[in-house]
Formats: structure tokens, C-alpha cells, sequence
């Protein structure tokens, strides 16, 4: 991932999935406010029925792409030198374990709700989505590739964006009522998305601060002045990418609200 497309290709699959998880927990709300239960997935409707999985599809299919990447392109299929894992892709097999953990995520839910193989109790999705969050934050956090300077400014807020979809999918299963909790599991993850593309347009495109340069897919400042200075410009943006998410969120309940409002609210 410490590239351009390697931050927006899951930067793509989080905000898809963060905003139309987003949507579909203020439609069902405002419908019926006393049935809403917290979902970790939201059925797509439309096409009488068979497009209702596509949100457990997407994260499938866009999830093994980005594996298919990792693990055997980025590698070349070398995996071990003398015997052991090759070092110089230890950070190909970081991504791909994490990624690992969202199929994983993704694939027992679509075999729980599909088949009657494998039953899970209420707020099992919620305990599965938050190990891999879980698994997302573990990595960010002891990365074999250390993120220092401003890069490493980058991931220590999209470590803060993690810390939220984990607290709010284990909320989830705590609350199972609670609309609150689902609706800041949506802004998280888009936001998270959002976060991965800013980054891939500061650090590895045309916004990267002035007075910083990217050298071998590694950041670097000319001073500590300018340093800060790119560690100030990320705190603005991600407050620009709160705020607009949240105002959006607003407008988006406020016409959920005219359309499909509900009696008792």
C-alpha cells in the first residue's frame, strides 16, 4: 500500500461501502425507527431481489483483487529465501493478512444469510467486522515498514479513523438497537476511505506539501519547519473531510426524512 493505487484501491472499497452503509442506516430509521436493528451489511434492493448481497459481493471480489495484488503480484511469488518468509516482502504479507481478515469477514456473513450451514447469533457480524478493524489497526500500528516523519503523521490519523470502526462495530454488538452507533459505523469507514485517498494525493501525488518531496516511495521534508507545516495541512484536511461528511450526513437524513419518514417520528 505505500503507493498511490495501493492507497486507493481500499480507499475505493471503503468509502463504497462506508456510504452506502451510511445511506441505508438513515433510510431504515427514518422508516421504522422502532424495528431498526444495527447491520454490519445492507441489502441492495432492486432487480426483484438478486442484487441483495452486492455489498457482501463487493467487499468479496474487492477484497481477493487486492489480496490477488499483495500476495502474488507484488511478490512475484517470492516467498521465502533460505527458509524463511523473504523480508523484502514483509510488507506485501502484512497487507495481505489484513485483507485476509475482511474476506473472511465478508465471506462467513454471505454463507450465514445465504445457507442455513453455519447460524450465527445476533451480533456475531459486528465481533467479526471489529477482528478485522482489529487486524487493520495491529497492522498500522506495528508496520514492518516504519512510517516516519509526515507519512508517518498520515497513518497515526487514519490510526484514529481505525480506533473509531472498531469501537463502533463492538457498540454494535453491545447496542444492537442503537441507531447512533450504526450511523457512526458508516461515517467511519467512509471517512477511512476518504483518509486513504487524501493520502494517496498528498503523499504519493500532486498535493504533497511544499518543501517535501517523495523519494523512493518514502516522504521526506527539507527542514522540521516544513515538516510541521505538513503535519498542520493534515490536520485542516481531515477536519475539511469531518466536516463535509457530516454535513452531508445532515442534508441525506433531511431528504431520507421527506421521503420515507415514519409516523412515530
Amino acid at each position: 500500500m505505500g503507493s498511490f493505487i495501493g492507497h486507493v484501491i481500499p480507499g475505493t472499497l471503503f468509502l463504497l461501502v462506508g456510504l452506502w452503509h451510511t445511506w441505508s442506516s438513515i433510510v431504515r430509521y427514518v422508516s421504522n425507527p422502532d424495528s431498526f436493528r444495527v447491520r454490519m451489511w445492507n441489502p441492495f434492493g432492486g432487480f426483484n431481489g438478486r442484487c441483495k448481497y452486492l455489498e457482501l459481493y463487493i467487499i468479496t471480489i474487492g477484497v481477493s483483487i487486492d489480496f490477488c495484488i499483495e500476495f502474488f503480484y507484488s511478490t512475484h511469488l517470492e516467498y521465502f529465501v533460505n527458509g524463511v518468509l523473504n523480508p523484502t516482502h514483509m510488507n506485501e504479507f502484512e497487507h495481505a493478512g489484513m485483507l485476509l481478515m475482511f474476506f473472511i469477514f465478508a465471506s462467513i456473513t454471505l454463507i450465514s444469510d445465504k445457507t442455513s450451514f453455519l447460524p450465527l447469533p445476533e451480533g456475531t457480524p459486528c465481533l467479526l467486522s471489529a477482528s478485522a478493524f482489529c487486524a487493520e489497526y495491529l497492522l498500522f500500528l506495528y508496520h514492518s515498514t516504519t512510517h516516519k516523519g509526515l507519512e508517518g503523521y498520515y497513518h497515526l490519523l487514519l490510526l484514529l479513523l481505525i480506533s473509531l470502526c472498531i469501537l463502533s462495530t463492538i457498540s454494535g454488538a453491545l447496542f444492537p438497537t442503537s441507531f447512533p452507533v450504526d450511523l457512526c459505523n458508516g461515517i467511519a469507514m467512509t471517512l477511512q476511505g476518504l483518509w486513504f485517498y487524501q493520502t494517496a494525493f498528498t503523499l504519493f501525488g500532486p498535493m504533497i506539501p511544499d518543501g517535501c518531496q517523495l523519494k523512493v516511495d518514502k516522504v521526506s521534508c527539507h527542514s522540521i519547519e516544513y515538516e510541521v507545516r505538513g503535519e498542520l495541512l493534515a490536520n485542516f484536511q481531515l477536519f475539511a473531510l469531518v466536516l463535509g461528511v457530516l454535513v452531508a450526513v445532515v442534508f441525506s437524513y433531511i431528504f431520507a426524512a421527506s421521503r420515507f419518514e415514519h409516523s412515530s417520528l
